[in-house]
């Protein structure tokens, strides 16, 4: 029974943030903004490459994992240790709702990543990341974009 009210209650926050795409180049502006180019050593093209792999640029995207906790936004962070759901226990390392993680202005998505990044891990803490961009070139994701 507690499963099918979660089930439902993430059904309900998906209804609620319709599916929002945003555009390659729209997000590579939006990441040189919030200034993530160059942050902890990471270009934009890693940005770019990790929200393709983990959302393909979806602002609203929520997963479900096997544990019972949930991934949100556009990097897919995860409810168990950077925002709280109130579905589950969490660490809400970020000290945001992870309903602020499906904005598409990405401010709290962004702050949140900062601080997941600047970890010992870095970008490795997202497993997509590593499986799929780490180590490869990556100079293509900013291919006819401009950032003016």
């Amino acid at each position: 029974m507690t499963r099918a009210l979660l089930v439902s209650l993430v059904s309900c926050l998906l209804a609620l943030h319709q599916a929002r795409i945003i555009q390659r180049c729209d997000m590579a502006k939006l990441l040189y903004k919030e200034d993530l180019h160059g942050f902890e050593g990471y270009t934009l093209n890693d940005w770019l490459c990790l929200a393709f792999v983990e959302s393909k640029f979806n602002t609203s995207k929520i997963s479900e994992n096997a544990d019972g906790s949930f991934d949100y936004g556009v990097f897919q962070i995860n409810s168990h240790y950077w925002c709280n759901d109130y579905l589950s226990h969490s660490e809400n390392l970020c000290q945001t709702d992870c309903t602020e993680l499906l904005n598409p202005d990405l401010l709290s998505t962004v702050n949140c990543a900062k601080k997941i990044v600047s970890g010992e891990s870095g970008l490795n803490n997202w497993i997509n990341w590593k499986l799929h961009c780490s180590g490869r070139p990556l100079s293509y994701w900013m291919t006819g974009c401009s950032l003016a």
